[in-house]
């Protein structure tokens, strides 16, 4: 899962977070208790001490209270900045230790561990009053290794942290997952699987496909099966994406393992696989569709439920083929029940009626998802439920090829009963070129969607804030900038992740 469309790539510099009294529960992304949002915005292509690519994570504190900058050659962050390390490849968000404030998660799957290159580790830092990292507590460090956080042993590959989910579960503990996906088992090289750590305690547990300790986890360990490649949660569930799985022998046709967050035995409790040559879910396996390259989860409320058990899944086949247009790439969309039950609830494509532009070879439509239910604990509606869905093979013209767009449509309902099209130079506000990758990178907050635009003309990085609701290529409500807002001005690949 190299090249381009799939590379991920962030700065120094900055001022602390003005302190707050006390750390407010509800908020989300407010590291410093203020009651008040903040960004999280990586550019794990940048340079750190000199050391090319090694990788920095922005932090911007809402309401003007400064920035800081997250890098390795930092005194108190473990590990040292080496070439390509990539810090900052994938983010996530929760509230580890419960006190109201959010802690940052930053991954770091490029990292050597001793001999073994690209092992990969995991940093936690922790809010507190005064910011990110400014507390009593320490960051933790999860790598492979005997008698460390992860236990195994660290190998070369295995990409500790590639993917990244976080959050609380429905009876309240707090959970992060870390993918693996490089990971070997037995002999079967870069089968993948994920680390579950749950609790104040930061308890670890680790599954791969033959694991059976919680459960059978469905599938069977193989080479280039990639579990863990991609993560998404919601109180109630998670899902694991497997896009290098092979169904039969069709390579790369991909899966999707769910899970319960109820433990068994210590262990999540797996519920079933998705797969395209199951007769519920649409479409048939074909060679490199890579279903579940990318997820997105919300919990879900049915009109007439009493309470919200269920998840709405939104499952990225960036490589399915649509008639004879290769590479063109679908959406879709599962109703997940408390018991694990599931159906179909939608079908997303360039060719479903009403959606925006028409289906491309090599659009790659759901390379990169995002989700939100702005009122979880209301009946989920089209309006309430968004889906974000990146293009980034998407052309304008033969001028731009590849410069992307994100289309944005309802979780439940028609797709196109309320969807909308952004992209460089409707909407986005950065000047239409090529190779802009636009899609790539989508970060859901409740109130707002994030896309960054970390490629192209280095004029042109940034990160824009949008309306869930936004109209066809509506304008964002606020912009991230190198060399704006305490920002600092250098850059190589700003908001590639953003959180």
């Amino acid at each position: 899962m190299t090249g381009a469309l799939l590379s991920w790539g962030i700065g120094a510099g900055g001022t602390p977070a003005a302190a707050a009294v006390a750390c407010p529960s509800g908020v989300e992304s407010d590291f410093n208790g203020d009651g008040i949002r903040d960004a999280a915005i990586s550019d794990p292509e940048a340079t750190d001490a000199g050391v090319p690519q090694s990788g920095a994570v922005h932090i911007v504190y809402g309401g003007g209270k400064g920035t800081l900058t997250l890098m390795q050659s930092m005194p108190d962050v473990p590990g040292d900045p080496e070439p390509k390390d990539r810090y900052g490849s994938a983010l996530a968000v929760y509230d580890a230790d419960l006190d109201g404030c959010s802690d940052l998660v930053v991954g770091n799957p490029y990292e050597g561990i001793g001999t073994a290159s690209e092992a990969g580790s995991v940093h936690l830092f922790y809010g507190s009053p005064s910011g990110l990292n400014a507390g009593s507590k320490t960051v933790k460090e999860f790598f492979q290794g005997t008698g460390k956080a992860l236990g195994g042993a660290a190998e070369a590959g295995d990409w500790v942290g590639y993917a990244l989910a976080a959050g609380k579960t429905s009876t309240g503990t707090p959970y992060m997952i870390l993918g693996t996906p490089g990971e070997s088992i037995g002999t079967a090289e870069d089968a993948g699987g994920f680390c579950y750590v749950y609790g104040t305690a930061l308890t670890v547990v680790c599954v791969n496909q033959d694991t059976e300790t919680g459960g059978a986890v469905p599938g069977t360990a193989e080479q280039d099966d990639r579990l863990g490649s991609s993560i998404a949660a919601s109180p109630t569930h998670f899902a694991v994406g497997a896009p290098g799985e092979a169904i039969g022998s069709t390579t790369f046709a991909g899966t999707v393992d769910l899970f319960s967050h109820t433990l068994s035995s210590g262990h999540p409790k797996p519920i079933r696989g998705l797969s395209q040559d199951q007769d519920a879910v649409p479409g048939a396996e074909e060679p490199d569709d890579q279903f579940g390259a990318s997820l997105a989860m919300v919990p879900y409320r049915p009109s007439g439920a009493t309470s919200t058990t269920e998840s709405l899944l939104a499952v990225g086949i960036p490589g399915e083929d649509l008639s004879t247009t290769v590479d063109a790439g679908a959406v879709d969309v599962f109703r997940i029940t408390a018991a694990g039950d599931f159906s179909e609830s939608a079908w997303v494509d360039q060719g479903s009626p009403n959606v925006e532009d028409e289906p491309e070879a090599g659009d790659f439509f759901g390379r990169q998802l995002a989700a939100v239910n702005t009122a979880p604990n209301a009946t989920s509606t089209a309006t309430n439920s968004r889906l974000a869905i990146g293009v980034p093979g998407e052309e304008s013209s033969e001028e731009h090829p590849d410069k992307g767009g994100v289309a944005i449509v309802p979780l439940v309902g028609l797709p196109g009963a309320s969807d909308a099209w952004i992209d460089p130079g409707y909407g986005v506000p950065s000047e239409p070129a090529p190779r802009l990758l636009t899609g790539l990178s989508l970060g859901a907050l409740s109130t707002q969607l994030y896309v960054g635009v970390p490629y192209g003309p280095a004029a042109g990085h940034a990160v824009y804030a949008f309306s869930w609701n936004v109209t066809n290529g509506g304008a964002p409500i606020r912009t991230f900038k190198p060399g704006s807002d305490g920002i600092p001005a250098t850059d190589t690949a700003f908001g590639t992740v953003v959180r």
